[in-house]
């Protein structure tokens, strides 16, 4: 196989395109509304619904756009994928771990008035 043999590779055709699209809208138009719109559910449950819709539409754009699947390069692509998703999850989770620890034991608490309250009717 030479290295312009393209044939087994797959390619987007016009309906996979118009298909990626048309959900790429309704992914981006949807939150859109919830933020935009009168909706009287929660801050955080509208912030959760549009990281959800975020993941999905990556997910829409990896597969109908980039062409992202197992079969594509023999899976490699996928494969290479995976292990940067782990590598940033690693990474994230690592530097919260660190700096949640930096700021429990080297920050120093300042005290709020019930606690000021409470130690000056003990010391009498």
């Amino acid at each position: 196989m030479s290295a312009h043999d393209h044939a087994s590779e797959p390619h987007g055709t016009l309906r996979g395109y118009l298909i990626g699209f048309s959900l790429s809208v309704l992914l981006t138009a949807v939150p859109f509304w919830l933020v935009m719109g009168d909706v009287s559910w929660s801050k955080q449950a509208i912030a959760f619904v549009i990281v959800a819709f975020a993941a999905v539409q990556m997910v829409v754009h990896m597969v109908f756009f980039l062409h992202m699947t197992p079969k594509s390069e023999d899976g490699w692509t996928l494969t290479s994928l995976v292990f940067t998703l782990i590598l940033v999850v690693i990474t994230l989770a690592g530097s919260l771990w660190v700096m949640y620890h930096l700021d429990t034991n080297m920050m120093p608490r300042q005290k709020t008035s019930h606690q000021t309250s409470h130690e000056t009717s003990q010391q009498r």
